[in-house]
């Protein structure tokens, strides 16, 4: 399988399982993704850790041998496969978090942006370099970069190619840390910052604050206000707020 999918304790797992290929994204990768993302979707998972095997790379990007010589149409189908895959990631009922473990170029970056989060090793390297090869990011870069870093960071990024390493992909808030140690038990010791939180609720913020990057701020705020309300009507709400009064540990039920 070029993927495997496991539970470790509370979360799933998806590691990316084509070491040879630098976990390169074929579209048959593409596929199981998708598959393996509608499993964790139907799941009681609290969140979703991404990695790659090895140690020299998250992924690599898209297969560039399967991208040359085909039709118009199949090119675009299989920008709309990557997208499509990638936005089931995105729209998860649980968080998720990105370990990127060495390289992360072109869709491997894309993969990473669709996660809620990002991690990354020391030794990580993240790049989107299509327009070397006379391309453009296709599976959500060019949109997803922008909102996490800013349009002139991303533009940079993008119109020359260059690697930016783990040190700086920290600064500009490409990744929201570094790791030391065995990444993926440094992304679950992350996850469980916030997968004791009412999932629901969790859910609500995360929507409030996504959106927020698409309208003006008087409509944001009707948004904060409506999600907020909702957050109000839940048994969690409750809970939590009983709980502070009490001065004991919430103990929330995702209801």
């Amino acid at each position: 399988m070029a993927i495997e999918l496991k539970r470790v304790e509370e979360f799933a797992l998806i590691t990316l399982n084509r070491p040879e290929a630098l976990n390169a994204l074929s579209f048959a990768l593409i596929r199981e993704l998708a598959r393996a993302f509608d499993e964790v979707a139907a799941s009681n998972a609290r969140a979703l850790l991404v990695t790659g095997a090895g140690a020299k790379a998250f992924c690599a990007g898209a297969d560039i041998k399967e991208l040359s010589g085909r039709p118009l149409a199949d090119q675009k189908r299989g920008a709309e496969l990557g997208q499509a895959t990638f936005a089931k990631l995105d729209r998860l009922p649980m968080p998720s978090v990105a370990i990127i473990n060495g390289y992360a170029f072109g869709g491997g970056l894309e993969l990473a942006l669709a996660c809620t989060f990002r991690l990354a090793t020391r030794n990580a390297k993240m790049a989107f370099p299509e327009i070397k090869l006379g391309l453009v990011p296709g599976y959500g870069g060019t949109q997803r970069l922008p909102r996490v870093v800013g349009e002139a960071r991303a533009l940079e990024m993008i119109m020359t190619g260059r690697t930016v390493d783990a040190e700086e992909a920290a600064r500009l808030g490409l990744v929201n840390r570094l790791l030391d140690g065995d990444p993926v038990a440094a992304g679950v010791a992350f996850a469980r910052e916030f997968s004791g939180y009412s999932l629901p609720v969790l859910g609500f913020a995360r929507e409030a604050v996504t959106r927020a990057l698409d309208t003006p701020l008087t409509e944001g705020l009707r948004i904060e206000a409506d999600l907020s309300t909702l957050a109000f009507q839940t048994g969690d709400a409750a809970e939590g707020m009983s709980a502070f009064m009490e001065k004991r540990k919430a103990r929330f039920k995702d209801c």
